[in-house]
């Protein structure tokens, strides 16, 4: 179910793009990376984006993501123009209301797993009693309420992959964007992953997934299939 507003006025969307587009000059050639995509997501939706190699997904997530800006069109996150903001905008909108989840999970091997989660906080100058307290239940939350003091190496594939969740969650974020997350996991561990998501959403998460895996993108409310920088449909799950 979508979050509803708390706000009067406020949009029941987090994310409004409107004839979004990249292009890209290489030498003579026009490279449309995005090529007028509009696209919008309600609070607390599940979307999985799907597509072959130069679709436009990429560039797709790093826009969501504040990560480049387009070279025309709108982006509004959580009723915010942000498509033409400077990058020290745009390095604030990332650090607090964006989580990212990678593949490759980004964590850092010297520090725990607690550390690891706590990192935004330390950039954010919350304090040291605060933050701690606040990474201890979002690792509680993902599962890892015993593994506080793990480093990386410590653990497995999976629970790697929790505490790269926990992370994304810390500031508790306006989107959740994963990119690929199940893509370095084996089958029963990528299930373990995939029915956190779930209980993510069920909590009214906003997440929005990469995946080149369709039994993957079918846990999602939609999916989005894009084709030359192009959405060429938008299914939705069967009830």
């Amino acid at each position: 179910m979508a979050v509803q507003p708390s706000v009067v006025g406020e949009s029941e969307y987090v994310i409004e793009i409107t004839d979004l587009a990249r292009l890209y000059q290489m030498g003579q050639t026009e490279i449309r990376a995005l090529d007028g995509v509009s696209l919008h997501v309600r609070r607390g939706e599940y979307l999985a984006v799907m597509g072959p190699s130069g679709s436009g997904k990429s560039t797709l997530m790093n826009m969501l993501g504040c990560l480049d800006t387009p070279t025309r069109g709108s982006y509004r996150l959580a009723g915010e123009e942000v498509s033409q903001l400077d990058d020290d905008a745009l390095a604030a909108i990332r650090n607090e209301r964006i989580g990212f989840v990678f593949q490759t999970f980004n964590l850092l091997p010297r520090l725990t797993a607690l550390q690891n989660v706590e990192l935004p906080l330390v950039y954010a100058r919350m304090p040291a009693r605060e933050r701690r307290q606040r990474a201890s239940e979002v690792l509680r939350l993902v599962g890892l309420g015993d593994r506080l003091d793990h480093r990386p190496n410590e653990l497995s594939g999976g629970q790697r992959q929790r505490v790269a969740v926990a992370r994304a969650l810390i500031h508790d974020p306006a989107i959740l964007l994963a990119d690929e997350p199940t893509g370095n996991l084996d089958s029963e561990t990528t299930e373990e992953i995939l029915q956190l998501f779930d209980e993510l959403h069920r909590q009214e998460n906003t997440i929005l997934l990469v995946t080149h895996e369709r039994d993957v993108a079918a846990r999602a409310e939609r999916v989005v299939h894009m084709k030359d920088g192009k959405i060429v449909s938008v299914t939705a799950r069967e009830r």
